[in-house]
């Protein structure tokens, strides 16, 4: 077949659920690591166009083995190298904050650039840049939003009309919006002050539209989870009676997990762009639909 799919080890359970998908081969990447840190990585028989799946939390080994994993794949014989990451690593250092720092969205983008043809992420974080594209320059890219597939999701459950969707900062907005305009729920966004990575400040000016009613936290990626800890406790304070949140990226540990219920929240879902004990919400059918180009044109590549 001129389509194949590949996964890093990490991500081979969703690699393997994408392939099924698309009625496509699936091969584990293999990778072993030796006593001084080097590794060695080893990919199936090349496609015409070979997709490589890899979420790049815990990012360093993983863009490195997908470097050889893509000089492997070229040499074996592939003419188009897609890489799917449903979390794309790197995306916060998109400018030096201070005198002296890398860039690491630009270095990490140029990289994935030179290696594939096409990037498809889900939700990336580009607070300050203006689109995908600008990551990576010279290939096609695709920056997908999980929104629909979180609806969707919540649809099917019992979600209280009277929810209001909230987000813990203002640049959590385009996710709340486009959530609540598709469930037809109120929403609205905190005033977030950062004084540390594990220590923020949450206000609500509009406690009015908070008191009474459950809450439903949605941001794009929780790492430490203090900034949803806050929000949950600011949420309380403005008299929520019941709070939930979703998230696309669970990056988060088992200790973050057990502040938030403490701080009140009922439930915590994830998607399952990252292996995490919180998922709950598959992303194939997103990446199905995404890639059904690859699949009905690939002769060009043959």
């Amino acid at each position: 077949m001129s389509v194949s799919v590949q996964g890093l080890p990490s991500s081979s359970r969703e690699a393997a659920a994408l392939a099924t998908r698309l009625g496509t081969p699936f091969h584990e990447i293999a990778v072993h690591a030796f006593p001084d840190g080097e590794m060695r990585v080893t990919v199936g028989p090349a496609s015409a166009t070979t997709i490589v799946y890899a979420s790049l939390d815990h990012p360093n080994d993983k863009l490195v083995a997908l470097m050889f994993a893509a000089e492997a794949l070229r040499r074996g014989g592939a003419r188009r190298l897609v890489l799917v990451a449903p979390y794309l690593c790197y995306m916060r250092q998109d400018t030096a904050f201070t005198a002296g720092e890398a860039i690491s969205q630009q270095v990490v983008g140029a990289l994935l650039a030179r290696c594939f043809d096409r990037v498809v992420t889900v939700d990336a974080h580009l607070h300050r840049t203006p689109d995908i594209a600008s990551v990576f320059p010279g290939i096609q890219s695709d920056n997908l939003s999980a929104m629909p597939t979180i609806a969707e999701t919540l649809r099917k459950g019992a979600l209280d009309p009277a929810t209001v969707v909230v987000g813990p900062d203002a640049e959590s907005l385009p996710w709340v919006s486009d959530l609540a305009g598709r469930l037809r729920l109120r929403h609205t966004v905190a005033t977030k002050t950062r004084h540390g990575d594990r220590s923020v400040a949450i206000e609500f000016s509009d406690r009015a539209c908070i008191s009474g009613h459950p809450a439903l936290i949605v941001d794009d990626i929780v790492s430490s989870g203090a900034t949803i800890v806050a929000c949950a406790r600011a949420l309380t304070a403005a008299g929520a009676t019941a709070i939930d949140v979703v998230v696309t990226h669970a990056l988060f540990p088992e200790a973050a997990h057990r502040e938030m219920i403490s701080a009140g929240i009922r439930s915590v879902r994830s998607t399952r762009s990252v292996p995490h004990f919180t998922n709950a919400i598959a992303l194939d059918e997103l990446f199905n639909d995404a890639l059904q180009g690859e699949l009905t044109e690939p002769s060009q590549w043959a």
